[in-house]
């Protein structure tokens, strides 16, 4: 089982992600947590570079191979052997972010996005997208004051394109879209019942 949650920064991607992971230990499973950029030794210094202020001017098709090199080392030594292994992997971004930024954030072609994720995933897909959907204007209220990344350093209409992607992938691929806004634990409830559901 192969459970992604996606969403604008801001949305509570990582802390439903956290939540899953318990609940699911609880019952037996061994997940294994992934998050974009990093989670390998390659993936963390990727990540560095993709998030500090310091690299300001970093083009977008830069961006953009930096981000699916990150995921293309984390598929081969963590997401697929753990799935050959029969361990359910929770991932904190992946493809669809891809799509959503660089796609539609930064209008890079969409094609060819998905070509060179395909090159870096080998056409891996998740079993169950988790859209943790929020409206820009709340994103950066709570990113307000933490603008500690490069990415966090957007502005309202970048993220707004963002959002539009994630919407239009989401009614077009089948993702589970959840409001953000509602509290964390019954968003958490909601989430493990579909991803029990499933495995």
């Amino acid at each position: 089982m192969f459970v992604v949650f996606e969403g604008i920064d801001g949305a509570g991607k990582t802390t439903q992600l956290h939540m899953l992971e318990r609940a699911l230990a609880a019952r037996g499973y061994r997940p294994v947590v992934v998050r974009e950029p990093g989670s390998t030794r390659i993936g963390e210094a990727i990540r560095e570079v993709l998030l500090s202020p310091a690299y300001a001017e970093m083009a977008p098709a830069t961006e953009a191979l930096l981000y699916v090199a990150a995921r293309a080392q984390a598929v081969a030594e963590l997401v697929r052997p753990a799935l050959a292994g029969g361990r359910p992997v929770l991932a904190d971004r992946f493809s669809a972010s891809t799509v959503a930024y660089q796609g539609y954030g930064r209008g890079l072609d969409l094609t060819v996005l998905r070509e060179i994720d395909r090159l870096a995933t080998g056409g891996l897909a998740p079993d169950l997208t988790i859209l943790l959907d929020l409206a820009p204007e709340e994103a950066l209220a709570r990113l307000r004051g933490n603008k500690s990344d490069r990415l966090e350093q957007e502005t309202m209409a970048f993220y707004t394109r963002v959002r539009e992607g994630y919407l239009e992938l989401a009614a077009r691929e089948g993702y589970l879209v959840l409001d953000a806004t509602l509290p964390p634990g019954e968003l958490a409830r909601e989430v493990l019942e579909k991803v029990l559901g499933r495995v």
